[in-house]
């Protein structure tokens, strides 16, 4: 018993004539006929029976109407989930969002991706930088955003942002500035997102300047939080200050002092689905 010989069957049972049945599959009598008495003799039942009226299902008959119509009804939906599947157009992605990555997630190009793609789902994993790279290394999550440095190995990527750092602060003498330069920043408390110390040390050194870390912590919207309550000045990406800090941030000139939000995913392992979210950016 095969789809072809099913979908012959329900045919026959409709048409309720051969000849009908036939005519509508584009194929000739003899071979539609032989294809019912193999079923038939597979099953070892008569499935029709001649009427005057022309062919009616037997009891039997009737019985494997309703399997058949649900197994050729499965088989065009699995046809069609796998073919979606194969084409990223079905399935979930999990992606893994650091706390910086605001503005990305959710973003207008995956309300637009759903939007044609209703079957693709998300499953969002929030973590530091470091979170999501570990989560990715293990399998948990299939894409991550992240924000620059981070560890490379067996890492793609691909760039989404660039940013500058700013300065978050209460203080209105920095606040009337149109940029901050880094001599601004010598003898001021500083208050700072742990992992850019290396980069705010190399530069400071090179000018000569010894820094006050007032703070140091491990997310930009708690250096923020610090910030506001006049502990010193926030070092932060600029899309976090604009989001947590509006008007109360102004941006430093340094050009090595820029950070990027990028889309990272492990080299060896890509869907069709995640090529699809990887395209979008």
């Amino acid at each position: 018993m095969n789809l072809k010989q099913l979908r012959y069957f329900l045919t026959v049972a409709e048409e309720k004539q051969i000849t009908a049945a036939a005519k509508r599959l584009f194929i000739a009598q003899p071979p539609l006929s032989y294809q019912l008495k193999q079923l038939e003799k597979e099953l070892g039942v008569k499935l029709f029976q001649r009427t005057a009226h022309g062919i009616e299902l037997t009891d039997a008959g009737n019985e494997l109407q309703a399997y058949a119509e649900e197994i050729l009804s499965l088989a065009k939906m699995a046809q069609d989930q796998v073919q979606k599947t194969a084409k990223g157009e079905l399935g979930t992605i999990k992606i893994g969002s650091a706390s910086s990555s605001v503005g990305e997630l959710p973003s207008d190009k995956f309300t637009q991706l759903t939007k044609f793609y209703p079957d693709i789902t998300f499953d969002v994993y929030e973590e530091n930088t470091f979170g999501v790279l570990e989560k990715l290394h293990n399998g948990t999550i299939d894409l991550g955003i992240v924000r620059t440095p981070f560890n490379r190995n067996g890492i793609a990527s691909k760039t989404i942002t660039n940013e500058r750092m700013t300065v978050v602060t209460t203080n209105k003498s920095f606040l009337e500035k149109e940029a901050v330069k880094l001599k601004d920043l010598d003898d001021q408390p500083l208050i700072i997102y742990r992992r850019f110390e290396d980069i705010f040390n190399k530069s400071f050194a090179h000018q000569g300047i010894k820094p006050f870390y007032a703070v140091k912590c491990d997310d930009s919207r708690t250096a923020i939080l610090w910030a506001q309550k006049g502990m010193g000045l926030a070092l932060v990406p600029e899309s976090i200050a604009n989001l947590y800090a509006k008007n109360q941030f102004v941006p430093i000139k340094h050009a090595s002092w820029q950070t990027h939000l990028q889309l990272v995913w492990r080299k060896e392992k890509i869907s069709p689905l995640m090529q699809r979210i990887i395209d979008l950016f």
